[in-house]
Order: structure tokens, then sequence, then C-alpha cells
């Protein structure tokens, strides 16, 4: 039997419109109200889901991009992910929870008593995707925007001030002793004082200590800062990259370096590679959307540009399809990463058409070209991955009920059958699943 692995699912474009754009909106499910989300959450759990990653950004944009992204609903309306997560934890008992959350939008001691009192309401099941993102900065006060590293340092900074309130009760602190009549010892509170670049408050919390650890940390990214910042606090990290051995290896063995310098084990972060699968009902259709994407006509680039613009706050649908790419078009606050996604290794010569083209290609599971392809072949795919040593992955996608069914329905059986996915939780919440296996 194969070894177990971790699995997560990836709530793309956020709190927002789910199924826009596509046929099944037509099964006129209503996002703005909770139940299609718990119908996914518990869908996830009968699955054996460790997680469910709720994707999220603050802002809409520049005010020169926000028509571009909201047209289509790209990139808005999004609501905010740490107020679904309540009914999320009300349908299910298991699944852990994990909304977005930026630094800058949440002050340190609101932040830690807010995920505090979700932690103990939800048995331990929270859990935070940090994110750095400073194209929001404008919405939370008039400072200039900070440069890339210098966020991850904010991020850092405020994440070791909410643990220390976390941890401002020390052992021995909370009693709830009836015979005494004693609930808490007030000498054993710290009064946590922070002084910091970007921060100052003042301690200690609000709120009991946790009797099943802290909130998972999760974190994407990934340039040199962020795995230093996944080495020395996250529990999961999400992962992006090919998915062939030198690159899972040496991405892995990155992120554990990172942990090691931090005084931390290799085995304290999970990562998980995100992958968005086609599950086909056969190896020959399969073939044949891959031999359709082959050949993208000008209307299918136009709607990759669409989301691509959204993503990176930058109007591609304007430009000439046959020019070179001009990488000046994009502003400072777009991710470093996300252009090298968009223009790969075809270099700044290429024209646009050539980057729009190579993202429409879809390849085969079976070769190892892409992500189209049977339930048999995406678990040898989960099953090669396990051999070089990866915890899990993180399947992509919205929250529709077809979206879910169709990736779903064929693969959990597959998989389990392999001994690939959990079939049973533990109890205590978000990280005692997390160091299951």
């Amino acid at each position: 039997m194969s070894r177990p692995q971790h699995f997560g699912w990836f709530l793309a474009r956020g709190f927002g419109p789910q199924g826009w754009g596509y046929p099944s909106l037509e099964w006129d499910y209503d996002w703005t109200r909770p139940e299609i989300y718990q119908d996914a959450a518990r869908t996830l759990e009968q699955a054996g889901f460790d997680l469910v990653i709720i994707e999220d950004a603050p802002s809409l944009g520049s005010p020169s991009t926000i028509d571009l992204r909201v047209r289509h609903a790209f990139g808005g309306p999004k609501h905010d992910p740490f107020l679904l997560a309540p009914y999320l934890f009300q349908a299910t008992r298991h699944l852990g929870v994990v909304p977005t959350v930026n630094p800058a939008a949440y002050l340190p001691y609101t932040a830690a008593r807010q995920f505090a009192t979700l932690q103990h309401l939800s048995g331990h099941r929270l859990g935070l995707n940090v994110v750095t993102d400073t194209g929001s900065a404008r919405h939370f006060s008039a400072a200039p925007q900070l440069g890339h590293d210098e966020a991850y340092d904010r991020a850092e900074e405020w994440l070791d001030g909410i643990r220390a309130l976390w941890r401002s009760w020390d052992d021995g602190a909370l009693l709830a002793d009836r015979e005494t009549d004693v609930y808490a010892d007030g000498t054993r509170l710290r009064a946590v004082e922070h002084r910091g670049e970007h921060f100052d408050f003042d301690g200690p919390l609000n709120a009991v200590p946790f009797t099943d650890g802290d909130p998972a940390i999760v974190s994407p990214g990934g340039s040199g800062r962020g795995l230093g910042f996944a080495g020395a606090n996250s529990d999961v990290q999400l992962a992006l990259a090919p998915l062939n051995e030198k690159s899972v290896r040496d991405y892995r063995a990155r992120v554990h370096d990172a942990a090691t310098e931090s005084g931390r084990r290799p085995e304290d972060i999970k990562i998980l590679f995100a992958i968005q699968p086609v599950i086909t009902p056969s190896a020959e259709e399969a073939d044949r959307i891959v031999a359709a994407s082959a050949h993208p006509d000008d209307a299918a680039l136009v709607q990759i540009a669409r989301k691509q613009s959204s993503d990176l706050e930058t109007d591609l649908t304007s430009l000439d399809l046959d020019r070179p790419l001009d990488l000046s078009v994009f502003g400072a606050h777009v991710s470093r990463g996300s252009i090298q996604r968009l223009i790969g290794d075809r270099g700044e010569e290429a024209p646009l058409r050539a980057h729009l083209s190579a993202l429409a290609r879809a390849g085969r599971i079976s070769d190892r070209t892409g992500f189209v392809g049977t339930a048999e072949e995406f678990a040898d795919l989960i099953e090669e991955l396990g051999e070089w040593g990866n915890d899990g992955v993180l399947l992509w996608g919205d929250f529709h009920p077809v979206t879910l069914h169709r990736t779903l329905d064929e693969l959990v059986p597959v998989l389990r059958r392999r001994g690939i996915l959990r079939r049973e939780y533990a109890d205590g919440g978000l990280q005692t699943n997390l160091r299951a296996f």
C-alpha cells in the first residue's frame, strides 16, 4: 500500500462569484449565501481532505485596472474569508479552514484575540494563510508601500507579536479550580510590551491558552525571503514548482534548509504542491482535450489574457498579440514570480501570443507534460511524488458543486484504494492531523 499524503483544496478566486463565466452558473447557486460553501466543506471532509485554503485579496487593485478586474469577476468582488470560516466550521467536524490574512489589515492585538477566539470555537481547526501583498496597502494607511522583502519583515514581526500574545498566559496561569474558586493566577500573565519597527502594542492577551496548538500557519511564495519566512514560521508551505523529481526535491531541500537555519525540524513543515488537474473518464478523452489545446484561437487567448491581466493588474488585452511583451508595462508592485510564470523560459523577445498560447496548452498526466488524465493516472502521479518524499498536494478550484464533483467523484475512490488518501481523522484539530503522517 502507498504512503498516505495530505490533501488540501485551494478556493481559487476567493469568497466571490462561484461559477461565474462557466455553464455551471445556470445551477443558480447564490454565492453570497453560506450554503454553497458549507456543502463544499462537507464534501471535502467526506473525501478526507485536511484543509481548505480560502484565497483573498482585500483590494480591487489600482484605480486604472479596477474595471478590468471586476468586468469578468477575475479579481473581485471578494468578501472577507475570515467571516466565512465560522460557517464552514459549523458544517464540519474535522476539516481545517484557512482564511487568507494580510498583516497590513490586522493590528496584532486584535488579530491575536480574534484568531484565538475562532481557534477555540472551531475545536482547534483554524489556519492562517499569511500573505504579504503590498498592493492593498493604500486601503489601510497613508504610509508608503513596502517593498517585497520589507513586507515579509513586517509579516514576521506581526506573527512573532501575535504568538507572544497567544503565549502570554504561562503554564499554570489558567487554573479553573472550583474547590478554591480561583479561575486564573494573574501573577503568571506576562505584559508583552512590544515596540517594533512596524507595530507597538502591549499584552497580556484577553483570551485563554490553546489546548491543541496554535492556529496552523500557511504561507505561499518561492522567493528566498518567502522560503525563509516559511522555514521560520510555517506549518504548511503552498508550493508552486514543476513536478519533476529534481524540481520537487530541490524545492523541498530549500524549505527544509530554511527550517533548519531557524532551529526547526524539516518535518515541522508540510509542503503541498499546488495542482489543478482535469480528471477525464478515459485516456481517449484526455488525448482529445490536449490536442484541442494545442492551437488556441484568438478568443481563447483573450480569455487567458483577461485572467492574467487581473492577476498581474496590467491590461494585457490592450496589447498586440504579435509583438514582444515589454516588461516595463508591469508596475513595481507586481510579483516578479507572477511575471516569470507568464513568460516562462521563452524570454522577453517572444510575442505575447506565444506566452498566452503556452498557458492555454494542456498536457497529459501520463507523460508528465501536464495534468489532464484519468483518476488512475493522477493517482500514479501522486504515488510518484510520494516516492520523492512529498507531503501532499493542494488542488485548485472554486467551490461550485460541479467543480468539486467533476474533480473528486472518480478520484477519491482510486486514491483511497491505493492508501494515499486518509479515511479517518485524528482527534485534536488541524495541527494534530497534519502531524498524523
